[in-house]
Parts: C-alpha cells; sequence; structure tokens
C-alpha cells in the first residue's frame, strides 16, 4: 500500500490500518477533537467485488447489494461509529443541506432514505454518522467545538460553483449559532488540478485564478483552491482549513476515481460523527 501524495512536502492525511486489512484516512485537525470521530475510506477491506470493489457505497456496479450493507459494517468496526447511526445522502449535485438528529439513525441504510436531492447534512446530536460519497468530488468537513455542530457536504464542481461550503456554514449558524471563524474545517481527498480537465464552458464560472488554459483550448479546475476560498470568504480562518494533499485521480488504485476508471467505480465514503 503506497499512497501517492501529492505534495510529498505538505501536509497529509492519517492512515489508519484495521483488522481485515481495512484502510482508512482522517484529519489530523479534527483527529484533536475528541468529541468527534472523522473517516474517509479507502478501496482496501471491503466484500464488493470487480469494477466496484472492495470497499463500496455505489449501488450502480455492484452484483450483490447486501455487500454495501457489510462495507458500512466493517467500516464502522473500523473507524469506531456506530453502524446503526448511519445516515446516507442522496447526491444529485445540489447545495440542499439537511438538518437531521437521532430520528433519521439509519436512514438509507438500513431503512429506505425519507429524502432525495441531499446532498449536505448537518447535525448537534451525538450517535448521528454523517455520510455522504465520492469518485473525484470534494468532500467539505465542519466542527463547531464551541456549539459541539458539525456538518459534512458533497461538492463536485456545480456545488463548488453554487458555493456549497459557504450554504452548509450559513446552515450552521442558523440552526446552532455557528461562527465560521470557529469551524475546524477540512476538504477532502478529491481530482487534483493537475488531473480535472473541464471546458470553457465550466472554467467560466469559476474565479480565473482557479483554472489555467492548457494549449488545446481546455482548462484545468482546482477545486481544493476554489473551496478553500470559499471557506476563507465565508469567515473560516485559513489555519483552520485542512487540504487533502491526495488525489483520488492519481491513487485510483486506493480510492475510487471516475476519470481515471471512465466510471466504471464504485464511491469512497466520508463519514462525521458526534461521539455518544
Amino acid at each position: 500500500m503506497h499512497f501517492i501524495w501529492h505534495d510529498p512536502d505538505a501536509p497529509r492525511m492519517t492512515v489508519h490500518e484495521a483488522p481485515g486489512s481495512v484502510v482508512w484516512l482522517s484529519f489530523p485537525a479534527l483527529d484533536g477533537l475528541d468529541w468527534l470521530t472523522n473517516a474517509y475510506s479507502t478501496r482496501l477491506g471491503g466484500v464488493s467485488t470487480g469494477d466496484v470493489s472492495a470497499m463500496n457505497f455505489r449501488h450502480t456496479g455492484e452484483t450483490d447489494l447486501n455487500n454495501i450493507r457489510r462495507n458500512f459494517e466493517i467500516m464502522a468496526e473500523a473507524a469506531g461509529f456506530p453502524f446503526e447511526g448511519i445516515i446516507r445522502s442522496q447526491q444529485t449535485h445540489t447545495t440542499n443541506v439537511r438538518k437531521v438528529g437521532r430520528q433519521n439513525r439509519g436512514d438509507g441504510v438500513v431503512r429506505d432514505l425519507p429524502w432525495t436531492d441531499v446532498d449536505g447534512f448537518i447535525t448537534d446530536e451525538p450517535g448521528c454518522v454523517l455520510a455522504t460519497f465520492y469518485a473525484d468530488c470534494v468532500p467539505l468537513y465542519f466542527a463547531d467545538p464551541v456549539h459541539r455542530a458539525i456538518g459534512l457536504s458533497h461538492s463536485g464542481w456545480r456545488g463548488t460553483a453554487a458555493g456549497m461550503g459557504r450554504v452548509t456554514l450559513e446552515a450552521m449558524a442558523r440552526e446552532y449559532g455557528t461562527d465560521p471563524a470557529d469551524v475546524i474545517a477540512a476538504i477532502g481527498p478529491s481530482i487534483s488540478q493537475a488531473n480535472y480537465e473541464v471546458s470553457e464552458e465550466v472554467a467560466e464560472v469559476f474565479d480565473p485564478a482557479f483554472s489555467y488554459r492548457k494549449p488545446n483550448g481546455k482548462y484545468q479546475l482546482d477545486l481544493w483552491a476554489a473551496n478553500k476560498a470559499i471557506l476563507m470568504a465565508a469567515g473560516v480562518r485559513e489555519e483552520n482549513i485542512s487540504l487533502p494533499n491526495l488525489c483520488t485521480f492519481e491513487n485510483h488504485e486506493l480510492l475510487h476515481s471516475h476519470r481515471a476508471t471512465g466510471g466504471r467505480r464504485g464511491t469512497n465514503g466520508a463519514f462525521l460523527a458526534i461521539r455518544e
């Protein structure tokens, strides 16, 4: 197992290995908050097979949907959060952020989802495991240590262009009184600028500072920098923002990547929970 860190000299996520060859990642800045659990899965340690092997949470391409439930169980045991507390998103590249609580524990995992079009969650209730899913898009983690509230949101290029990070912080401020200046935030593993070619139509919806044009007329888009700028503009302090330093494309044998596999892939899971 060898991760290719995007910048060898930059801070890295912590790599954890549990029995059964389960490998997952966490952010040191969030690990330092003893009241929460944060995790990002890799492809290692699950029971899925084929293109979606082995740790996978995506229904498309899964030969046996029971594998997904088992993968959730394996991941929960490895990272130390309650399987029965997992609350699953239904992502459609919106900026819809939903407040959830203990009544939602198990939604989308042990019973059907009661919602559609939800790309982000917030909660201040212990035992609720927020879960969102990725294969190149950007996970955004939020922790408010003052009010003990958290948020977890999915931000692809559409979500980033629409300010998903800002929207999540606004929801936390509205529901819990969160001040962004207090927030510890993290931008999770996702595709790096060097590997994210987009059309001019996509690039032009972003500040030119986040893209450069290639000789072929295509652009390289930096979602890490764009999301960091959104968080800082919303009031999060720069020193409180962790970057992933880990590109899903470059590490497609260890992390699911849509671009690297031409869509023949599963999804990685991002998890964030307040400990009971």
